[in-house]
């Protein structure tokens, strides 16, 4: 089983407008921000501005690796999403370099249920941070 502490390699994703459009759009976003460059920078943005929780588009090839690591050993037949928890700084917006880096946190046992707790930082291409998350997921004891 893989320590608690170990790290893992650096993901970049590079925020496209599209891809903030095709995401506002499937998660019902009407917002003009979400759509439009002018709009956005009416805002105060400077271009088309992400939702919050497009952070899980540019986290996730932080987060697979770690969830994967066969020597963290969660049995994926088994793991049940518990929770995810996000701390949000600068907004992201299309233009954008974003780079998420994890970390397993912490591993523990409650009522027969193991609970692996990673997190992961994502910070845009002057070195701001993003957002930061916890992600728990819950592995029932067999």
């Amino acid at each position: 089983m893989a320590p608690v502490g170990k790290t893992y390699p650096s993901f970049e994703y590079e925020v496209c407008k599209e891809k903030i459009r095709e995401y506002a759009t499937a998660v019902g976003e009407t917002e003009p921000v979400y759509h439009d460059a002018e709009a956005a920078r009416s805002a105060g943005f400077r271009n088309v501005v992400a939702p919050p929780m497009f952070a899980v588009v540019y986290s996730a090839g932080a987060m697979g690796p770690a969830i994967l690591d066969p020597e963290v050993g969660i049995d994926l037949m088994r793991m049940l999403h518990g929770s995810q928890e996000f701390v949000w700084s600068e907004p992201v917006c299309a233009g954008d370099t974003i780079t998420t880096a994890a970390e397993f946190k912490d591993l523990y046992e409650k009522s027969g249920r193991n609970f692996y707790v990673f997190e992961s930082v994502s910070k845009n291409q002057d070195g701001a941070e993003v957002v930061r998350a916890t992600w728990t997921n819950v592995v029932q004891g067999g």
